[in-house]
C-alpha cells in the first residue's frame, strides 16, 4: 500500500495556528499525545468488556511508553491499545478535527451505558506534535484479527504519505523527529516534569525509556572470575588440618552462592514503576478512603508538609459527573491565603489551575483537585466554553462546602473552633462574594472574642443583650487597643477580634445581613457600662459644673495642642487608672478606611478631600492626672506642668488609638525623659 495526499483542511496556515494560537504552552503536546495513547488503551478495554475483542487475554497488561533518543533527536509515544487500520488513519488523522473519541462513543453508545471515560473530544490533539517536530510518523496495528500494519508520515503538516507498517504487535507508535525548538524535551528530567504536570493521574501506566547510541552505552562488567584461592592466617594454617581447610573453603563458597542467588532474586523482583498514579484517590468512594490516604495524597500533590485541617470528597454522577477532593489547608502565615491551588482535570487529564468559572472564587484560596469529564472545554482543552453546566457545577460545589461546614459545626463544636482561625477568612470572604453561602452557613460562622471564646453572632447578641442590646463591639489590633480591652474586661464586657484584612468589609456585611444590629469598634463610643452612673436625677448645679469643666478642659487642650477643632469631653469612667481615651465614630472610621483603600483614585481623592476624622478626646474625671489639670487650669505657676501633662495625656490616649508618627514619638520620648528628670529632682 502506497498513497500520497493532502490533509483535509482548506488553509495552509494550519500549523502556525496550532503553534501560535491554539495551544498557549509548548509542552502541551505531551498531554495531547499521551492522552491519545491512553484513549487507545481505554477503547480496547471497553471493547473487551463489551465482548467485541474476545481474542485478547483478560489479564492483558497495558501501558504507554515515552521513548527518548537525544542522539537521533527522536521521541516516540508507544501504546499497546486499540491500534488503527489504514482506513481509520485516513478517517481520524487525515481529516483534521474529526474526533476518533466522539466517533467511538457514537458507534458503541448503546453498549457503553453512557459511561464516557474517553479523554479526547476534538481530534486536534495529535497535530500538537508539530509544535516540536519537523516530521511525524505513525506506525500502527489494529486489534482486529487479520489486520495489516499501516504507516503514516507527514513532514510539513499538510502533505502526508501512507505505506505498509512494520509494527508486529497491536498498538501504535508515534515517532517525532524533533525540531530545534523542541530539543529540550529530549532531556529526561524535562520530559519527567511535563509528564508529572499533565499526566500524573492518567488511567494507564506511563513509563519513560531513554535510548543512547551503542558506543555511549556503559558496558556491563563481566562476571568476576571465581577466585579459588583460600585466604587463611598463618595461625590457622599451622593449626588446621587439610580436611578442616577444605570444609572452611566449602562454607565460604556456599555463603557466596547464597548471597549471589539472593541478589539475583532481588533484581528479578524489582520491576519498573510507572511515573503516574492510574487510580487516584478521588475516584474511590469516600467510605473506602482513610484519613491517612487523604493526608498522603495531599502531601504528594501539593508538597505541603502540614496536614490539612479537613477535606471534602466530591462524588456526583447526576445531573453531571464531578469527582474531586477539596482540602482546607492550615495557614502558617497570613500570606498563605494567596497560595490556593485547585487543579482541574477532565477524565484524569490535567487541564489548568484555578479556573474561576468552575470553582467559586472564595474556594480558590483552598487546595484540591476536581475531575469534570463533562466539562465543556474549548478546542485546546485549556479553557471553558460558555455553558449552563458550569454554573450548576459551581452551585453544587458551594452547597457541598456549606453542608460540610454545618456538619463539622454540629458534630464536634470543640474541634470546629480549633481550626476556625484558619478557615474563618475563607468563609467570611465567601459569604460576601456569594450571599447564598451566608444564608446556608450563618449559624456556623464564629466570632472569636477577647475572652478567648468562640460564639456565633446570635450567641454573642444573646449573651450581651443586658449590657448592650443589638450591639457587637470588635477590636482590630489587640496590642494597640489593649487599654480599651482591659476596660471592657473589668466591666465584664467582651469584643469580637476582627484583625484580618477581610474583616474590614465583613463588618459592614454583618450589619447588612442583620438589620437592627450595630457593629462598631471598641473605641467608637463609650458604653454606659464603662461610666460611673449618678444615682437619682442630677441637680442643675451639677450640670452647670460639668458643663464648665468640659469647656475649661476643651479650651486648655485646644490651646496647648494648637488644635482649635479638637473635640474634648470630660466623663466619669469606672477605670480610674485611665487618664484619657480617643473615640472615633464608627461612620468616620469606615470613611477613613475607604479613603485609604481608594486613595490612588483621583475621583475618590476629590470626593474625600474635605473629610476629616471625627475624633473626640474623652478625659476621665476619676483620674488623678485629669483632676490635677482641672485644678491647675488657668494658674500661671502651674502652666509649664499643665502643658507637659496635657501633651502626655493626649499622646497616651493617641497611642491606644493609632500608631504615633515619627515626630510624635520623638516628642513623646523627649517629654517622658523630662518628666522622669523632674521626678528624680523631687527625690533629692
Amino acid at each position: 500500500m502506497n498513497e500520497k495526499g493532502n490533509l483535509s483542511i482548506n488553509s495552509e496556515n494550519f500549523l502556525p495556528i496550532i503553534k501560535k494560537w491554539l495551544y498557549t504552552d509548548k509542552d502541551i503536546f505531551i498531554r495531547e499525545l499521551v492522552s491519545n495513547a491512553c484513549d487507545a488503551v481505554t477503547k480496547l478495554k471497553k471493547l473487551m468488556i463489551m465482548g467485541e475483542a474476545d481474542h485478547i487475554p483478560a489479564d492483558e497488561s497495558f501501558s504507554v511508553h515515552v521513548v527518548l533518543n537525544k542522539d537521533e533527536k527522536i521521541m516516540q509515544i508507544v501504546d499497546n491499545g486499540i491500534g488503527m487500520t489504514d482506513e481509520e488513519i485516513k478517517k481520524y488523522i487525515n481529516q483534521i478535527a474529526f474526533s476518533g473519541a466522539t466517533d467511538f462513543l457514537s458507534k458503541y453508545e448503546e453498549k457503553a451505558d453512557g459511561d464516557n471515560e474517553i479523554i479526547g473530544h476534538f481530534g486536534l490533539g495529535f497535530y500538537s506534535a508539530f509544535m516540536v517536530a519537523d516530521k511525524v510518523e505513525i506506525d500502527t496495528l489494529s486489534y482486529q484479527q487479520g489486520a495489516a500494519a499501516a504507516k503514516w508520515s507527514c513532514a510539513d503538516g499538510i502533505d502526508y504519505e501512507m505505506a505498509d507498517g512494520t509494527r508486529t504487535e497491536r498498538g501504535t507508535t508515534i515517532t517525532l523527529h524533533v525540531s530545534e525548538d523542541g530539543e529540550e524535551f529530549l532531556d529526561e528530567s524535562k520530559m519527567y516534569e511535563a509528564l508529572q504536570k499533565y499526566c500524573a493521574f492518567m488511567p494507564v501506566p506511563i513509563f519513560i525509556d531513554v535510548i543512547t547510541n551503542d558506543e555511549e552505552k556503559v558496558e556491563k562488567a563481566e562476571p568476576e572470575k571465581k577466585d579459588n584461592t583460600i585466604h587463611i592466617s598463618q595461625e590457622e594454617a599451622a593449626t588446621l588440618t587439610k580436611d578442616e581447610i577444605l570444609a572452611k573453603a566449602n562454607k565460604n563458597k556456599s555463603e557466596e552462592t547464597e548471597s549471589a542467588e539472593g541478589s539475583e532474586k532481588e533484581e528479578k523482583e524489582e520491576e519498573p514503576k510507572p511515573l503516574n498514579d492510574p487510580s487516584p484517590l478521588w475516584l474511590k468512594q469516600p467510605k473506602d478512603c482513610t484519613d491517612e490516604e487523604y493526608k498522603a495524597f495531599y502531601h504528594k500533590v501539593f508538597f505541603d508538609l502540614n496536614d490539612p485541617l479537613f477535606w471534602i470528597h466530591l462524588n456526583m454522577d447526576y445531573p453531571f459527573r464531578l469527582k474531586g477532593i477539596l482540602y482546607f489547608p492550615k495557614l502558617v502565615e497570613q500570606m498563605d491565603v494567596v497560595e490556593g491551588q485547585i487543579k482541574l482535570y477532565s477524565n484524569q487529564v490535567y487541564i489548568a489551575d484555578n479556573i474561576k468559572e468552575v470553582v467559586p472564587e472564595f474556594l480558590l484560596l483552598l487546595k484540591g483537585v476536581l475531575d469534570c469529564p463533562d466539562m465543556p472545554l474549548n478546542v485546546s482543552r485549556s479553557a471553558l466554553q460558555n455553558d449552563g453546566y458550569v454554573e450548576k457545577m459551581n452551585s453544587y460545589i458551594t452547597k457541598k462546602v456549606a453542608d460540610k461546614l454545618n456538619q463539622l459545626f454540629k458534630a464536634n463544636r470543640t474541634a470546629y473552633e480549633g481550626f476556625w482561625d484558619d478557615i474563618g477568612m475563607f468563609f467570611k470572604y465567601g459569604c460576601m462574594r456569594e450571599e447564598k453561602l451566608y444564608d446556608k452557613i450563618k449559624d456556623a460562622l464564629l466570632l472569636k472574642t477577647t475572652d478567648g471564646v468562640y460564639e456565633t453572632v446570635a450567641e454573642y447578641l444573646e449573651k450581651n443583650k443586658e449590657k448592650h442590646e443589638n450591639k457587637i463591639f470588635f477590636v482590630t489590633d489587640e496590642a494597640q487597643q489593649a487599654q480599651y480591652i482591659r476596660m471592657f474586661k473589668e466591666q465584664g464586657l467582651e469584643a469580637a477580634i476582627l484583625t484580618s484584612p477581610v474583616d474590614k468589609p465583613f463588618v459592614s456585611f454583618l450589619e447588612y445581613k442583620n438589620p437592627g444590629v450595630k457593629v462598631q469598634r471598641i473605641d467608637a463610643d463609650i458604653t454606659d457600662t464603662l461610666q460611673e452612673k449618678t444615682e437619682g436625677e442630677e441637680s442643675e448645679a451639677k450640670k452647670q459644673a460639668d458643663a464648665f469643666a468640659n469647656t475649661q478642659m476643651e479650651n486648655l487642650f485646644r490651646g496647648v495642642l494648637g488644635n482649635e477643632n479638637l473635640k474634648v469631653k470630660a466623663e466619669n469612667l469606672k477605670a480610674q487608672n485611665v487618664s484619657a481615651m480617643i473615640l472615633l465614630s464608627e461612620e468616620s472610621r469606615r470613611m477613613m478606611e475607604m479613603m485609604e483603600a481608594y486613595g490612588d483614585n483621583e475621583m475618590y481623592k476629590a470626593m474625600f478631600a474635605q473629610v476629616k476624622p471625627d475624633e473626640t478626646l474623652v478625659l476621665n474625671k476619676s483620674n488623678k492626672l485629669v483632676q490635677f489639670l482641672m485644678d491647675a487650669a488657668g494658674k500661671e505657676d502651674k502652666k509649664e506642668d499643665c502643658d507637659m501633662i496635657c501633651h502626655q495625656v493626649y499622646d497616651l490616649a493617641l497611642m491606644s488609638h493609632r500608631t504615633l508618627t515619627s515626630e510624635e514619638m520623638t516628642a513623646f520620648i523627649d517629654r517622658s525623659n523630662q518628666i522622669l528628670e523632674k521626678l528624680a529632682e523631687l527625690e533629692k
